[in-house]
Parts: C-alpha cells; sequence; structure tokens
C-alpha cells in the first residue's frame, strides 16, 4: 500500500512538473508603407529585431511598448535605412513562456521588409 502510493504521488509529481512549464505565440502584421503602385524594389527582405524581458512572480522587465520599440530599434540598427527606403510588411511577433507560473520570459520578434522607392 506504502509503495502504490509512492509511486502515485511521484508519478503526479512529474505530471505536474512536466505540464507548468508552457509557451504560447501570438502575432500581427501591418503594412506601413503605401505599396499601391509598382514604383519600387526591395532592397532587404525580413530583416530582424529581437528583444527580450523576464518577469519573476510578475514583476521585472518592461512593458509590451517598450520591449517592441527596443526591437525595432535593434533591427533598424543592423539594418539602417537610406534615402528613398522604407519599412513595409512590419510583423510582431510574441513568444510568452513560463516555468511553474512564477518566471514568465516574453520574445519580441521584430521582422519587415525595406522597400526603396524609384
Amino acid at each position: 500500500m506504502k509503495k502504490i502510493m509512492l509511486k502515485s504521488v511521484f508519478i503526479l509529481s512529474i505530471a505536474l512538473f512536466v505540464s507548468s512549464c508552457a509557451a504560447g505565440l501570438t502575432g500581427s502584421m501591418s503594412d506601413s508603407a503605401a505599396l499601391s503602385s509598382n514604383n519600387f524594389t526591395y532592397a532587404e527582405k525580413n530583416v530582424q529585431g529581437l528583444s527580450q524581458a523576464t518577469y519573476v512572480l510578475g514583476f521585472g522587465g518592461m512593458k509590451r511598448e517598450a520591449i517592441v520599440n527596443e526591437a525595432k530599434q535593434k533591427m533598424l540598427a543592423n539594418n539602417p535605412l537610406r534615402s528613398n527606403q522604407a519599412i513595409a510588411n512590419l510583423a510582431v511577433d510574441f513568444k510568452i513562456s513560463n516555468f511553474l507560473g512564477i518566471v514568465y520570459t516574453v520574445k519580441c520578434y521584430v521582422s519587415a521588409d525595406i522597400v526603396e522607392f524609384k
């Protein structure tokens, strides 16, 4: 009886530990340059920036707008815009992971295409 109870508690503990780690993805896409006519070419496709914040019991990290802004600034720092260029097809994606419901990590991925107008 004691052996069965110990096995049950062990299996339940393992199941709880494995199921307490989770991740989710959300995102959105917007067109930030008017591409209605054929007066542009793609200078770069799928340029990306990444930012992340970690929260412990809800404390720490940055607000969502600050995470997005930091990721966008990193993207533009690695791919500076020249004259006659603009960002198009801007996508913002979030990956939210948690561990035991105590530690949350939010990663923000900003990706876009850079177009050059003729």
